[in-house]
């Protein structure tokens, strides 16, 4: 039976609920429409990543995976019957905002090249990644807000890096002990630090000093991102705002303790992230 749309819209409000983490409190900062549509593209998303991301399913089947799922995006935008509940609302918020669908398709690839142990040897290299996981995603996201610049698709994929190099240096040793190392070995031999060193969970003055360049070159890119806010509609400056308090809380945590990412995964609390979410909403911004 063919999923409807409310049925759709459902579907992927539980999901944005059940597994979004920090967005979805970042959404709470919408009227209940656009919140709706946040949900499907998030859907989207953790759909696609799920696809490349399970360590228990082997690598060929993942990838046919992800080539039927890109098949099938296409399908669901061309009007074509698709299976999946995410598509009829997925549909209907492309057609509605004017996404790109080849954003979504970049989204696609950048988790098919997750697939295979990678390095980058300069930060350009990692650029191309980040654009393709977050950047798109910057993009699709100022589309459903609503923009005023043309400036606003450039800083958005600079957002989109922001967050991203947060997400990396979070996730460091669990990434590299999967064989996915993102920071840059051109950075890495820099500071005389190596991929084995990431792998061992070595953290002495080396690391220290690798951890201090790549988070003031992620602040850079929230400096950027903090320019894309004036220039979004007011909706997507408090959704915007909270995200970029919710992400840069997380990179001050790092700094906070000593860089230690290897101990303990770095968070913020559910208090703490629902207080931004309740800042935003009350922003006369």
């Amino acid at each position: 039976m063919a999923v409807t749309l409310a049925e759709s819209y459902g579907h992927c409000r539980r999901v944005a609920r059940k597994t979004g983490k920090n967005f979805y409190y970042s959404f709470l900062t919408l009227p209940r429409p656009l919140a709706d549509d946040m949900c499907v593209l998030y859907a989207f998303l953790r759909h696609t990543d799920d696809l490349g991301d399970d360590p228990a399913v082997p690598l060929p089947e993942r990838r046919r995976s992800l080539d039927a799922w890109r098949a099938e995006v296409a399908d669901a935008l061309a009007g074509r019957p698709t299976q999946h509940p995410v598509f009829p609302a997925l549909r209907e918020i492309v057609a509605r905002h004017g996404l790109t669908p080849r954003h979504l398709e970049d989204v696609i690839d950048g988790v098919e090249s997750d697939l295979v142990a990678h390095t980058f040897q300069t930060f350009v290299d990692l650029e191309k990644y980040t654009y393709q996981v977050a950047g798109a995603v910057g993009l699709c996201c100022i589309q459903i807000w609503g923009y005023t610049s043309p400036d606003a698709l450039l800083r958005a994929v600079d957002c989109g890096t922001a967050f991203q190099l947060t997400n990396i240096l979070r996730d460091l040793q669990e990434d590299a002990l999967a064989g996915r190392i993102y920071l840059p070995t051109d950075d890495l031999a820099r500071f005389g630090y190596s991929a084995d060193d990431l792998r061992a969970g070595v953290r002495d003055e080396r690391f220290r000093r690798l951890m201090r360049f790549e988070t003031e070159r992620a602040r850079h890119f929230y400096a950027k991102a903090d320019e894309l806010i004036p220039m979004l509609s007011r909706e997507g400056r408090r959704i915007l705002g909270a995200m970029i308090r919710i992400y840069r809380g997380l990179l001050d945590e790092i700094e906070r303790r000593d860089f230690d990412v290897f101990s303990r995964r770095v968070s913020l609390s559910r208090f703490h992230k629902l207080r931004i979410a309740i800042s935003s909403c009350l922003s006369r911004d």
